[in-house]
């Protein structure tokens, strides 16, 4: 019997939130569990400039504060991203924030940027790349709730993180910090976008920039942000965030908390919106697929859809970190049986078809 099946019932007897904190703090005492396996070298790839072990990566949300960058990387994650960071620390939207919808296989949550802010996070992050890193590491970073310059706080959160950063995602599809999803116009996301390059230029450190949106954007919108992707200083995006609408098939009694949604029945919207972005980029923007993966299926209808890297978190809630494994053994297989030798000739596929 593993040790998931023991931890995980411990675990879902406990607040979410709590949970969580416990398992980040387990991680980051170096009480995870190992991937021993290195993967199968046709997951490796190159995007937007670096090189990448596996598309299987730690979506934003999980370990906020760079706590356990080591520890997530060593789970089997090819990739991990921390955050959100903000400039100065917050405490978030008042608790209970985090639910699980278990017969849905489901979370909400209404966290609110909650977080240590940039300066723990840098000091971290630097701690963390003391030593190399297993893979690419990732900074999210937003706006502090009660700011009144969004530009500025991006840049004030670039200053400090660029230089330990592989990427920068820029969030602004957060259901849970009023406002921040107004900031997904195209005119605001160039200011933004500029902002973050200038900050990181002044300091030297210019890593790839990528926009995170969410999956509740109308045809017209998808489009706009589909023409600001493409402009030079976007180096991609991440598709998506959590949704604030709730299909009609959810069955948990905690489906009508407020907040955003996450889990298996986000995958097939949040992949509709990754394939019509593939298609309106003509393929020429990197892009991560988040939303609903629980297999290697998921993932790779994903990558079929125009994923050229995956990213998970609430998977982990219902099946633990071994489903990281199984995801990436999973998949070289299902690669071959379409005829193909390398993850990058399976990207977009279904609009080759």
């Amino acid at each position: 019997m593993a040790l998931t099946d023991f931890v995980l019932p411990f675990l879902h007897r406990l607040d979410p939130e709590r949970a969580h904190w416990l398992t980040v703090r387990a991680l980051a005492s170096g009480l995870g569990p190992r991937m021993l396996a290195d993967p199968d070298p046709c997951l490796t790839s190159q995007v937007f400039g670096l090189t990448f072990p596996s598309p299987i990566g730690l979506a934003a949300g999980f370990d906020k504060d760079a706590e356990a960058v080591r520890a997530c990387l060593a789970l089997g994650f090819g990739f991990v991203e921390i955050g959100t960071v903000t400039p100065r620390a917050q405490a978030g939207n008042p608790k209970p924030r985090l639910f699980r919808l278990t017969q849905d296989r489901a979370v909400i949550n209404r966290m609110g940027f909650n977080n240590a802010g940039a300066e723990r996070a840098e000091n971290r992050l630097a701690n963390a790349r003391m030593r190399p890193l297993s893979g690419p590491v990732g900074v999210n970073i937003g706006k502090n709730k009660d700011s009144d310059d969004a530009a500025a706080d991006y840049a004030a959160c670039t200053t400090r993180l660029a230089p330990y950063a592989d990427y920068l995602t820029i969030n602004v599809s957060s259901p849970n910090t009023p406002g921040l999803r107004a900031l997904q116009s195209p005119d605001q996301l160039r200011v933004l976008v500029t902002a973050v390059k200038d900050a990181a230029a002044a300091i030297g450190a210019v890593p790839p920039i990528l926009i995170k949106i969410a999956p509740d954007l109308e045809e017209a919108d998808l489009r706009a942000i589909a023409l600001v992707a493409q402009d030079p200083d976007v180096a991609g995006l991440i598709i998506s965030n959590t949704t604030i609408t709730r299909p009609d098939t959810l069955r948990d009694p905690q489906k009508g908390q407020i907040g955003g949604l996450s889990g298996a029945p986000l995958f097939e919207r949040s992949t509709e919106v990754l394939r019509r972005v593939y298609a309106l980029t003509e393929g020429n923007v990197p892009l991560i697929g988040v939303g609903g993966v629980a297999s290697a299926e998921d993932a790779y209808a994903k990558i079929r859809a125009g994923a050229s890297l995956i990213q998970l978190y609430s998977a982990l809630v219902y099946t633990g970190p071994g489903l990281v494994g199984r995801i990436t053994q999973a998949l070289p297989d299902l690669l071959r049986a379409d005829g193909f030798t390398m993850l990058s000739q399976a990207v977009g596929a279904d609009s080759r078809d």
